[in-house]
């Protein structure tokens, strides 16, 4: 009863609400005549649904985070945790600006690895948007609370995105004389961070976190309500196929 009732809810909310109405479009303009266009709808709407589906968007964004696993052990010398978001204006215990989810899943991996072998620690991520945080200097404030000393964080709090965090990263890395990295990104992220590091001469040792999807990957029936949070999945798997073409073969 509590599965039908988190179904039923579904339809109610976005974007369960727009595929009903779309549907109820569809069969209007079937009454009416309007074949095609009816059948343009549905097969539109149907592919929208599927995408806003766990059991679509769990295998697409499942087929990133699978590319790369856990390493037993830590041979690298330093540790890189790529930003993630930051919002500047949000109160911390100290001062204002938090790192979004994301990127304090990557922060608490960085600080365990840590702990387990103290490594330097290279962050990487600027402020993105004028309204944003800047990535490098909020998690090096958080660091500090994880009991890191401020002396093995090293900051790169200029880059922007992903091909500038594997560039201005490596000029780092090449001062400080590091060769061989532990890379810190969400799961999902961690096939274009590495393809982006490889172009600066770099084989990072991928250590992934932030994941969306459970293993094993049971389906069952309610992986085919309509979620915001899988229709983000799909986007960001789209995302990804997409930037990493662009870093592939333009940049």
């Amino acid at each position: 009863m509590i599965y039908a009732l988190k179904f039923g809810a579904s339809l109610l909310l976005p974007p369960g609400i727009f595929i009903l109405i779309m549907f109820g479009m569809a069969g209007w303009l079937w009454r009416k005549n309007e074949r095609k266009p009816a059948l343009a709808i549905v097969t539109v709407n149907l592919l929208f649904y599927l995408l806003s589906t766990w059991w679509i968007a769990g295998m697409m964004i499942g087929s990133l985070e699978d590319k790369y696993s856990r390493p037993d052990n830590l041979e690298g010398d330093c540790i890189i945790m790529l930003g993630g978001g930051a919002m500047a204006g949000t109160p911390a215990l100290v001062g204002n600006g938090t790192l979004s989810c994301g990127a304090e899943s990557r922060l608490a991996l960085a600080a365990q690895l840590y702990h387990q072998k103290p490594l330097p620690i290279i962050v990487s991520g600027g402020q993105v948007y004028s309204d944003s945080g800047n990535e490098a200097q909020i998690a090096k404030r958080e660091f500090s609370f994880l009991g890191i000393p401020e002396k093995d964080v090293i900051i790169e709090d200029k880059s922007l995105n992903t091909r500038q965090n594997a560039i201005y990263t490596a000029k780092i890395m090449q001062e400080k004389g590091f060769k061989k990295p532990i890379l810190v990104t969400s799961a999902f992220h961690m096939e274009r961070s590495v393809l982006n590091f490889q172009k600066e001469g770099i084989e990072p040792i991928p250590f992934p976190t932030d994941f969306r999807t459970n293993q094993p990957r049971n389906f069952h029936l309610n992986k085919l309500e309509p979620s915001p949070s899988a229709l983000e999945s799909s986007t960001l798997f789209f995302r990804e196929k997409l930037r990493s073409f662009v870093t592939r073969y333009i940049e």
